[in-house]
C-alpha cells in the first residue's frame, strides 16, 4: 500500500431522519462519492405540551452512518444538509466525527502508526449512554435538566441466541437501549454529571457512557 493510502483522512457522517426518509438520503449521498451506508431505527424526543397530552412526543427515527474520506464525507454532508433542509426544524440532523483508523472497503488499509494531525477544534460532543431497556427515557430527563435539548434512543440487539455483541465488555442484548445525545461541548461536563448521579451509571452493570468529539454539525439549534 502508498503513502497516499496510508494518509487517508476518514471521518463518519451520522444522520438522524425522520423514519422513511432514510432511503432519499442514501441515494443521494451514493450520488456523491459515498459507497455504503449502515441504518438504525430510533425514536426520538421532542419537548411539547400538547404532544405529550396526545401522547405522540415520541418520533419514530432512522439513524444513518457511513464512513468515507474527509473530502467525500465534507461535500456529501454539504449536499444533503441542503437538499433536505437540516437547517428547518425537525428536518433532521447530522454531524460529523473523525475516524481513528478505518479497515473494510476497498483501498484502504488499518494503519497501526497512523498520527492524529489535522483533528479540528470542537464544539459539540457526541455522548452515548448504554442502559438497561426502559431505563432510556430517565437518562434523557437527567440530560434535559443539565441543559440537553433531547436526544436520540436506539434500541440495541444481540448477535444471536447464543451469543452477544459486547461494547467496552458490556453485553449489549435485546433488552439494552442507547441514547445518543448532541451537546455543546461548555454543557457537556454536566450532562454527563446528572446522567452518571441520576442512573448511578457508575455501579457495576447500570450502564456505559462515553464521549465523542464532533467535528461539524448540521440542523442544530
Amino acid at each position: 500500500m502508498d503513502d497516499a493510502n496510508l494518509n487517508r483522512h476518514y471521518e463518519l457522517l451520522c444522520m438522524i431522519v425522520n423514519h422513511g426518509h432514510a432511503g432519499k438520503v442514501m441515494k443521494v449521498a451514493k450520488q456523491h462519492g459515498i459507497t455504503g451506508c449502515t441504518v438504525f431505527l430510533g425514536n426520538g424526543t421532542i419537548k411539547n405540551r400538547i404532544l405529550e397530552f396526545l401522547e405522540i412526543n415520541d418520533i419514530r427515527k432512522e439513524i444513518i452512518l457511513t464512513i468515507a474520506e474527509k473530502s467525500v464525507i465534507r461535500n456529501a454532508a454539504d449536499i444533503i444538509n441542503k437538499e433536505f433542509e437540516f437547517h428547518k426544524p425537525r428536518h433532521g440532523i447530522a454531524f460529523i466525527i473523525d475516524v481513528a483508523n478505518f479497515i473494510g472497503a476497498r483501498g484502504c488499509i488499518y494503519n497501526k502508526d497512523r498520527e492524529r494531525v489535522g483533528v479540528e477544534k470542537t464544539m459539540y460532543n457526541s455522548i452515548f449512554t448504554v442502559v438497561e431497556k426502559g431505563k432510556a427515557e430517565e437518562v434523557i430527563e437527567a440530560a434535559q435538566k443539565a441543559g440537553s435539548k433531547g436526544g436520540t434512543v436506539i434500541n440495541a440487539r444481540g448477535s444471536g441466541v447464543h451469543e452477544t455483541q459486547k461494547l467496552f465488555h458490556m453485553d449489549i442484548e435485546p433488552e439494552k437501549e442507547i441514547v445518543l445525545i448532541l451537546s455543546e461541548e461548555s454543557v457537556t461536563d454536566a450532562i454527563v454529571e446528572s446522567i452518571s448521579e441520576c442512573l448511578e451509571i457508575e455501579k457495576p452493570g447500570n450502564g456505559v457512557l462515553f464521549v465523542l468529539n464532533v467535528a461539524q454539525t448540521f440542523g442544530l439549534y
